[in-house]
């Protein structure tokens, strides 16, 4: 079955390489960036089955829903990856021989996540439609995510995408500050009863980062995974503060007295 890759890019240089290296299956991926300063443009062309598009970036969903909608995919299936996703061998193989019965729009893909290539025993990252009819999906904002709206059932794939993040600490911390606002705004605006077990969790403020501690270190066995288990841990520990941070702030400043 043909099958477009669709990748989101923004200064991705030190993944998207390796990203395209697993997809030279594929007779044609589009990549949409957001204006990278970096040498991801060139990395892109430097791949004769992909095109790439610039589009300033305004939020997630829009994003996703101008690559996969506007940019000419000619087959009926996308495969959504972020740049730092890698396409194991199993996925790759069972995409290939994959005959999708006609009430079956999209495939669940699961993600094993590494470190610097080291991959990890667990996650807190969930699996998601990554596989889909692009007539039977859209996008919508999601935090500060996106998440995909699909017409019809899935089913699940048991390959794995592999999340293998290299861009550096300074730029994640930038990024997360972004993404604990937007998720912050989410909290503050959704109704309780729309909201998913972890961001009630969120809601309590101090319990949530101890809790995702735990959970990446002993509930997915992370720390059996020497430095690589830690780094993730404590990745999650931050995004999880800065949240809380900003809901703690929000309070502090709507109970302050005086001058």
């Amino acid at each position: 079955m043909d099958i477009t890759p669709v990748i989101l890019t923004f200064n991705e240089a030190p993944n998207i390489g390796r990203t395209l290296q697993r997809l030279t299956w594929a007779k044609d991926i589009v990549v949409v960036d957001s204006g990278s300063t970096d040498d991801t443009a060139a990395i892109v062309k430097s791949f004769p089955n992909t095109r790439l598009f610039i589009r300033p970036f305004d939020n997630h969903s829009s994003q996703w829903n101008f690559a996969v909608k506007e940019t000419g995919v000619r087959t009926e299936w996308v495969l959504a990856l972020d740049a730092d996703h890698l396409v194991s061998a199993e996925l790759q193989k069972e995409i290939a021989a994959l005959a999708p019965p006609k009430d079956i729009n999209g495939y669940c893909v699961r993600f094993q996540y590494a470190v610097y290539g080291k991959v990890l025993p667990g996650s807190a990252y969930p699996p998601s439609i990554a596989l889909f009819r692009n007539d039977h999906g859209r996008y919508v904002q999601d935090g500060h995510t996106q998440k995909l709206k699909l017409s019809g059932a899935s089913g699940n794939l048991n390959g794995v995408l592999v999340h293998n993040d290299r861009k550096s600490t300074d730029r994640w911390i930038k990024s997360q500050v972004h993404y604990a606002l937007l998720e912050f705004d989410k909290l503050k605006t959704a109704p309780r009863s729309k909201l998913s077990l972890p961001d009630r969790i969120r809601l309590l403020k101090i319990v949530a980062p101890l809790v995702m501690l735990v959970f990446c270190l002993l509930i997915k066995r992370n720390v059996f995974r020497g430095k690589a288990g830690f780094f993730y841990a404590f990745q999650r520990l931050t995004a999880e503060l800065l949240l809380s941070m900003l809901m703690l702030e929000s309070d502090l400043n709507e109970n302050t007295e005086g001058p």
